[in-house]
């Protein structure tokens, strides 16, 4: 069975933070990305061998720890490309235990689903942390790969959304 829920804290069952991969597919190709040398992290396996499960699937491997104070979506793919199964868990994750939601992303959220999905995750996600990985645009061409067009303009449109929905929004590099 493949591991959706995951910990890198050494007490997994009380870790504070839990790691939620909901899939391998990416937007991008980044150069320096682990998907494409490794297939674990800290003893769990991380590549997806089947991407048909649902929110209920994610939630039963949830159920196992004891409910932590923030699930960050983050694994070896863009957590936007499975966005009814994100939602799924974060209606749960919000409603049922209360816990903040950090979604770690390459900002094409809105590339990928054809439309601003801000107004779908505004009640559910309290931050998210966009993988910017260069200071202009034609480094991010280079280290990024991104299969998107305009995928440089289209992250920063994606942050300004966030922003303006009041999402903390805060960028990353490598």
């Amino acid at each position: 069975m493949d591991t959706y829920v995951y910990s890198i804290e050494d007490d997994a069952e009380n870790a504070k933070t839990l790691y939620v991969n909901l899939t391998n597919k990416c937007t991008n190709a980044c150069v320096f990305c682990i998907r494409n040398t490794i297939d674990e992290i800290k003893g769990k396996k991380m590549w997806l061998e089947n991407e048909d499960f649902t929110a209920k699937d994610v939630i039963a491997q949830l159920e196992k720890f004891n409910t932590p104070q923030e699930v960050v979506f983050c694994g070896y793919g863009e957590p936007f490309m499975r966005l009814d199964v994100l939602k799924g868990v974060c209606a749960y994750l919000r409603y049922q235990k209360g816990v903040k939601i950090r979604v770690n992303t390459n900002g094409m959220g809105n590339v990928i689903n054809n439309r601003n999905i801000l107004p779908e995750i505004t009640d559910f996600v309290d931050e998210v942390s966009i993988s910017l990985n260069a200071p202009n645009e034609e480094q991010y061409e280079k280290i990024s790969k991104p299969q998107v067009k305009n995928a440089y303009k289209e992250m920063l449109e994606f942050a300004k959304y966030c922003v303006g929905n009041e999402i903390k929004t805060t960028f990353g590099c490598k």
